[in-house]
């Protein structure tokens, strides 16, 4: 071989590196799923911030009497209220609250206060094998994606893709964590569905991507921040499962390129069904051509020929699902639900 011909197929090797790395991370075995302990009423649940900072401090007892109407004691984690620039303290600070909370034994479940950036910079200063010993619901949406993918692609851990602490505790989100957590209700998630003055129901309403029906284990949470771990050790493998994604404040085209991110790193490739929620202030800014989310969804769910719908009750919304990541469900894509096919909770 000359030098020439060496040097080319050395560039070549190298060039594949990324995209073989992403393709392996997918191919990672899925570890045995693990339950969390059950949680009741009368528990210490802890608080923590693994993201962005609280601006006024009015929202962290906004979080603490939530928490306590929902009939728990509440326990801030040591670094709760620290900051350093946009984010709630340093990542090893906020790390240490995280890691410090699944060994305390008084903590039953730990939320989050709220998402923001920042989660995935603690990502390998996370203890995994704690967790695996100290199995614990943790409840949180947004940047809080990364951590749930994290914890169930490192330990098999069930998490729960939900509201925030500061986040709204309406009466459908309440009744919602009740049945989730208190009853472990194997749950039917369906859009609630509100006509209003009009002759038709418009608010809530789900669009059927492709019709059919599906089971598999769900796993997802935001599109940003889903598609910001590619090629990482912090992605579950995607073989065989559902989908669900959502997003607040991205233009259509901005949408099309994280889809494209997942059809070119494998993720799309073997799903068993597709769920997307909210894509809350998403609408176009630009001019003649922009994309509509119906031709992204066209162009990259259509082909694969799985159930899909869209315009479930996830994402930054006020009446939300609690979704809990790793567990197995059933889909039906025309009628627009998903309903837990197995208990969540260890006996």
């Amino acid at each position: 071989m000359n030098k020439r011909t060496f040097i080319k197929s050395l560039g070549l090797s190298l060039s594949l590196f990324p995209v073989l790395g992403m393709q392996r991370a997918l191919r990672n075995s899925s570890p045995s799923t693990i339950l969390p302990r059950s949680l009741q009423k009368g528990d210490t649940v802890g608080l923590i911030s693994p993201s962005a900072a609280t601006a006024e401090r009015i929202q962290f007892q906004f979080a603490k009497e939530a928490l306590e109407a929902l009939g728990f004691k509440v326990k801030a984690g040591a670094h709760l209220e620290k900051r350093r620039g946009h984010l709630a303290g340093t990542d090893d600070e906020r790390a240490d609250d995280l890691n410090s909370m699944f060994v305390d034994r008084e903590i039953k479940a730990i939320i989050c206060i709220r998402g923001g950036s920042g989660a995935a910079r603690i990502l390998p200063l996370i203890n995994y094998e704690s967790i695996k010993q100290n199995p614990k619901p943790i409840l949180g949406y947004s940047d809080i994606t990364a951590i749930h993918n994290a914890i169930y692609a490192k330990t098999g851990l069930v998490t729960f893709h939900g509201p925030n602490g500061t986040g709204s505790w309406n009466n459908f989100n309440v009744s919602q964590f009740e049945e989730v957590f208190f009853k472990q209700t194997l749950i039917k998630y369906e859009n609630e569905k509100i006509k209003g003055d009009d002759l038709v129901v418009k608010q809530n309403r789900i669009q059927t991507i492709k019709s059919g029906q599906s089971e598999g284990v769900i796993v997802g949470g935001n599109l940003t921040v889903l598609t910001a771990l590619a090629g990482s050790g912090y992605l579950p493998d995607f073989n065989g499962k559902i989908l669900f994604l959502e997003d607040i404040g991205e233009e259509p085209y901005k949408i099309d390129r994280m889809m494209s991110t997942l059809k070119l790193m494998g993720a799309l490739n073997n799903l068993k069904g597709f769920i997307f929620g909210q894509c809350t202030d998403c609408n176009p800014t630009g001019g003649y051509g922009t994309l509509t989310l119906d031709d992204i969804f066209d162009d990259y769910i259509l082909p694969l020929n799985i159930p899909a719908y869209r315009g479930a009750m996830i994402g930054h919304v006020p009446k939300q699902f609690i979704i809990p990541i790793g567990a197995k469900v059933s889909m039906d894509a025309d009628e627009g639900s998903f309903t837990l096919q197995e208990k969540i909770f260890q006996s």
